[in-house]
């Protein structure tokens, strides 16, 4: 990593030189994509999980106009407070780096970033896909995952997406889909969104198994893997489908586009919801962070 921009901290760069577990975490989804406190709860949460898996948490960011892997104490907060933090995406990196900018990375960033340090494991809650009408936007994640080597463990897309086509554009990209202990797509906030997924894994080696395969055949796409929020915690189709219907009513209405929607769209459905999607959002983050520790030991197990 001599000639690389990246910083790691100390037990990250000392975990991957002696080939331990790591798993990069985003940084959107505390300085942009969850409410405060909540998103301090996140943080722990999703780091306690990678921890008790065995594996060593990274959290990716530009902090100060350096791509980092690993958040300071200081730095941390910062973030949690969204002081002068900006959302990046992976075209943005090397603006917030010449800006020196402090910026939060999204699914896209992160894993771009993930791919040049070599982690090979990374976790979030939902990824972006392509929005409904009249949006007519499509998230920079799904051309990352076309090219970033990395295991990327989520519940599926946001339920505020259009999940079918943002399914066939992950087939038309060459990016395989693993449902873990599932056949079916889960919805983010549901545990089904109505759509079966190309394939099955029952545990975290079956999932090392497919992504040491993918990258035998030359393979430089991510391997997505889904998996459902947890049953005490998800939330009935009807209710989310009713949310999301009335959120995507409310940005027609208010001329809301491109990268504002997601978030103005999230935030609907949780007023929409009566609070109960972020209860979800914390759970399946913890969940997924889990999950991503355990297949990231399970690919250094060999």
């Amino acid at each position: 990593m001599a000639d690389s921009p990246l910083r790691l901290l100390p037990a990250i760069a000392e975990a991957l030189r002696g080939g331990r577990p790591v798993v990069a975490l985003e940084s959107s989804v505390l300085a942009q994509g969850l409410p405060i406190p909540s998103n301090r709860e996140a943080a722990r949460r999703m780091t306690e999980a990678v921890e008790r898996a065995g594996a060593v948490p990274a959290i990716s960011a530009v902090v100060r106009g350096v791509p980092t892997f690993g958040l300071e104490t200081d730095e941390l907060e910062r973030f949690l407070a969204r002081d002068g933090v900006r959302k990046v995406s992976a075209r943005d990196l090397p603006a917030a780096m010449v800006g020196g900018a402090d910026g939060a990375t999204t699914v896209a960033a992160s894993i771009a970033l993930a791919a040049l340090a070599k982690i090979p494991v990374f976790a979030t809650g939902g990824i972006g896909g392509v929005h409904r009408e009249p949006v007519f936007d499509e998230s920079a994640d799904l051309v990352e995952l076309a090219r970033s080597p990395v295991v990327v463990v989520c519940s599926g897309a946001k339920s505020i997406l259009d999940l079918p086509a943002t399914l066939e554009r992950l087939e038309t990209l060459g990016v395989p889909v693993v449902g873990y202990r599932t056949s079916r797509l889960p919805g983010f906030f549901t545990e089904d969104a109505g759509f079966a997924v190309p394939a099955r894994a029952e545990s975290a080696a079956e999932i090392a198994a497919y992504f040491r395969a993918h990258r035998s055949l030359g393979r430089t796409s991510a391997l997505l893997v889904v998996q459902p929020p947890p049953a005490d915690a998800a939330l009935p189709s009807a209710l989310v489908d009713a949310a999301v219907e009335r959120a995507v009513e409310r940005a027609r209405a208010a001329g809301v586009r491109g990268a504002a929607s997601t978030p103005f769209l999230l935030g609907a459905v949780e007023r929409e919801t009566g609070g109960r999607s972020l209860a979800v959002n914390l759970a399946l983050l913890e969940r997924n962070a889990r999950l991503a520790g355990e297949i990231a030991v399970a690919l250094v197990a060999g």
